[in-house]
């Protein structure tokens, strides 16, 4: 089940959403959204929810090890192996053993497993509260189901943000939601929904229509605009997730973590990452970055440290090479602008900031070409496209071209690119802003269920992550 469906906006979240505000307890609420977050996840994947399960009984049993004087690293080395093997095994043992098979010319049998979705959302998870209570910084959960609930809670469950034990500790234990936090919460889902379906979607459409098209029909314009859609599509696809997820905690009683803040206004791709998937690069940067030794051991090691991250990083987005290549791009991009002097020096001039401005959301933009092909082989083939001057040769080309552009998609993209910049912060300042978005929520969630409900495409970039 995905927020962005019928039966979820429809039927699922009004029916949990009345459940849980009727009932007189904390306790009690936690029972109705913890079998609403089991109900939601089993509701596309039955046969995974016993390794969700599994998943939140060994980190919390392990947890409670550390807890105990004298254990605490055998223990914490015993979670840390175990979420590992899930990974493994559930995500990266197919692409392990295919990259065996090409170095060494065996032919061992691919494993066919089907991935779980949001599993690496939720081991991570499970690992940063394991973590945590190894250091200190949060108490043991001795309730197993509490503990599942923070693991499962759907809102956050298959797309993010990550969530650290320690923010809704508290939360779990005691929390209240308000007339106040209720309407915000709901006003923020419906803005997230409307950057989904309508901007999103549409933009999808446009890239997936170009980067499955014949190799002969693709021009450098129809190239540029697959690329420039797809920097469109995953950003308000990805925020627009994370929106509903913390809108959806509102209504609940709990607080996440803005994930992203208008990354496309970045002059660097240093400045990129403070501003992208900011509750990934956080779990990053706490719970692998500095525990490798972050900046403090020399240059060569700060620069060894950065590139296993970045690795990392794009494993952790999918088992594929493209991912791969694509965290090492990102890495390389760093290391660079470390060393450039035109990157180090922070630009003071317009002009400067323009260019560094263009700098990146091309390098972005080409870093994302690669994320978004099946293969290094069309990653190549769709930049080489984009830099090649001259038109295609094939009398498809232009029909491709002119196919993809649509009023829906171009006005998708507009719109896309004009919420790229921060106009949400500059519209708070406005006396009317606060009346004018509750009406503009709800015209932008009812036109996303009427879209929704003529089966237009809506697809879930989630299934590798």
């Amino acid at each position: 089940m995905v927020f962005s469906s019928l039966f979820f906006l429809c039927v699922f979240l009004p029916a949990a959403l009345l459940l849980h505000t009727v009932m007189p307890s904390v306790r009690m609420k936690n029972a109705v959204l913890l079998a609403a977050s089991i109900l939601f996840y089993a509701y596309g994947e039955p046969v995974y929810v016993v390794l969700l399960l599994i998943s939140a009984l060994v980190n919390w049993a392990l947890a409670k090890g550390i807890g105990r004087k004298g254990h605490g690293k055998g223990f914490l080395a015993l979670a840390v192996i175990a979420n590992m093997a899930f990974l493994g095994v559930f995500k990266y043992a197919a692409f392990l053993v295919s990259g065996v098979n090409a170095l060494l010319h065996t032919a061992y049998a691919v494993p066919r497993i089907a991935l779980p979705i949001g599993i690496s959302f939720y081991t991570f998870q499970a690992m940063s509260y394991v973590i945590d209570v190894y250091r200190g910084q949060c108490r043991v959960q001795r309730s197993y189901l509490r503990l599942l609930l923070y693991i499962a809670c759907f809102p956050q469950l298959i797309a993010g943000p990550i969530v650290r034990y320690r923010d809704v500790e508290d939360a779990l234990a005691s929390r209240r939601v308000t007339v106040d936090s209720m309407a915000n919460g709901i006003r923020r889902f419906l803005f997230g929904l409307a950057r989904k379906v309508l901007i999103a979607n549409y933009c999808g459409a446009i890239a997936d229509a170009i980067f499955t098209a014949p190799a002969a029909d693709l021009s450098a314009p129809s190239a540029w605009l697959a690329a420039a859609a797809y920097l469109l599509q995953i950003y308000f696809d990805f925020s627009g997730y994370s929106d509903m997820a913390i809108g959806l905690g509102r209504m609940f009683g709990f607080s996440y973590m803005e994930n992203f803040n208008d990354p496309y206004i970045a002059i660097s791709v240093r400045d990129f990452w403070r501003r992208w998937h900011i509750s990934l690069s956080t779990w990053l940067r706490e719970y692998l970055y500095i525990p490798l030794g972050g900046n403090r051991r020399g240059r060569v090691r700060t620069v060894l440290n950065k590139m296993i991250v970045f690795l990392c990083c794009g494993l952790w987005h999918g088992a594929n090479v493209t991912f791969l290549f694509w965290g090492f791009y990102h890495g390389a991009l760093q290391l660079i602008e470390e060393v450039v002097p035109f990157f180090r020096r922070q630009p003071s001039t317009a002009a400067g900031k323009v260019l560094s401005h263009v700098y990146t959301v091309v390098a972005v933009m080409i870093g994302f070409v690669f994320f978004r092909a099946d293969t290094m082989a069309e990653g190549i083939r769709m930049v080489g496209a984009m830099l090649r001057l001259a038109p295609a040769s094939s009398p498809g080309a232009a029909a491709l071209l002119w196919s993809v552009l649509t009023p829906a998609g171009i006005a998708a993209m507009a719109a896309g690119t004009a919420a790229s910049f921060p106009l949400r912060r500059a519209a708070r300042k406005l006396p009317f802003c606060e009346k004018a978005s509750w009406g503009i929520s709800i015209l932008l969630g009812t036109v996303c269920i009427l879209n929704l409900a003529g089966g237009t495409y809506n697809p879930f970039l989630y299934f590798r992550f």
